[in-house]
């Protein structure tokens, strides 16, 4: 139950795909001077130190943020993402990487709530420990709160449980994060479940999903059957970094599952995603899928009809794209009788403005808290052969 250390995987494709996405998700939301809640049902230490044990061991940043550390020609908006990390790296050397957690402190403005929840002992100590230097740091600097309230929260608990009595935030404004281990078979229900009782308490809110891409039936089906819940739109895009290896061990792919996604993610995506699969990409299997679209209805039987979307076509879909060029990926069919093929199409660039930046570029200088590069005990933690599955936080 508690053997799961996101130690061992920080800093990986996976979690560049995920930060960078919940960036730009949260800078959206910044556009608005109305205050919103950022909740993270799993979210481990907090911050990881890179060069430690745990995630020394594998070294798994090497497939991620290391090869994009000393990149100069990166589109805007993965730039922000490891602008960020390089402010907690004054030196320059790579040593600490940032969880979710500590990413949403810094894009949030002053307003915003943080409400955060992890189960494990260990990392439920980390993470408090670290927002409490933060808050620390802060008063003996001077700064004051200016609004009332508490604006982060670390409860040790089950996020799944906690979610519930979050929504609908005050300002019906949220993004909820939502990624656990997926070690056991269940959570890939539990997260189902917990997303249907979050749109009924709150539908307008944003729901994010990050999912591992295994052999697991539960793995495969996972991004069909969150299609069906009853959101206003969804939108789903999968990085591959290599072929699958023929025994199945190892993160070849993951995704990110948006529910009531901006309307600006989508062109961003399109941008984006093709410079990540060059810079991440390890063979000719590295390829990107983006598509989006409104929920599928469930027949009465049981069955499942089609997804249409409110023009009644079928859902929008990007294709994959990889070292290959988009012209590769064949001709997009006409509107109404399957996926469009969106590739990588010239000019489709993020019409997302930059709000909030100078907040963050701000919030970025101060000092970084750091885990105990004991990061806590392993807790019965195994990796290897034995654990193909990698939860990122």
């Amino acid at each position: 139950m508690f053997s799961y250390r996101h130690a061992f995987h920080a800093g990986n494709h996976a979690d560049v795909l995920k930060h960078f996405i919940t960036i730009q998700l949260l800078q959206y939301l910044n556009q608005k001077d109305t205050a919103y809640t950022y909740i993270d049902t799993h979210s481990g230490a907090g911050v990881y130190a890179l060069d430690g044990t745990f995630a020394s061991k594998n070294a798994e940043y090497d497939t991620g943020i290391g090869p994009l550390w000393e990149r100069d020609d990166m589109p805007p908006q993965l730039k922000e993402y490891v602008d960020l990390i390089r402010a907690m790296n004054p030196s320059g050397k790579m040593r600490y990487y940032p969880g979710s957690p500590y990413i949403a402190e810094q894009v949030a403005r002053e307003q915003d709530r943080l409400r955060l929840f992890e189960l494990h002992p260990a990392d439920a100590k980390l993470l408090a420990d670290n927002f409490r230097k933060l808050e620390e740091h802060a008063a003996e600097q001077g700064i004051r709160p200016t609004v009332r309230g508490k604006r982060v929260m670390v409860t040790r608990s089950d996020g799944f449980q906690s979610l519930k009595a979050l929504l609908p935030p005050p300002s019906r404004r949220a993004l909820v994060l939502i990624d656990p281990p997926y070690e056991d078979k269940q959570d890939y229900k539990k997260v189902k479940d917990a997303l249907a009782e979050a749109l009924t308490r709150f539908p307008s809110g944003t729901y994010a999903v990050w999912y591992p891409l295994l052999q697991r039936m539960e793995s495969r089906q996972f991004a069909d059957k969150l299609k069906q819940l009853q959101c206003s739109e969804w939108l789903n895009v999968v990085l591959t970094t290599r072929e699958p290896t023929p025994d199945g061990f190892g993160l070849h792919s993951s995704g990110m599952f948006i529910l009531n996604p901006p309307y600006t993610l989508e062109p961003m995506l399109k941008q984006v995603m093709p410079y990540l699969v060059k810079a991440l990409g390890v063979d000719s299997g590295a390829r990107f899928t983006l598509e989006s679209g409104t929920p599928t209805p469930v027949r009465g039987n049981g069955g499942t009809a089609s997804p249409r979307n409110a023009a009644g076509q079928a859902p929008r879909s990007a294709g994959t794209a990889g070292p290959r060029s988009a012209a590769a990926q064949g001709p997009r069919a006409p509107a109404g009788q399957g996926p469009r093929g969106a590739g990588v199409r010239a000019g489709a660039g993020d019409t997302r403005p930059g709000a909030g930046r100078e907040g963050l570029a701000a919030k970025a200088r101060r000092p970084t808290p750091v885990a105990p590069r004991s990061e806590g005990a392993t807790a019965g933690r195994t990796t290897g052969p034995r654990r193909p599955v990698n939860r990122q936080k």
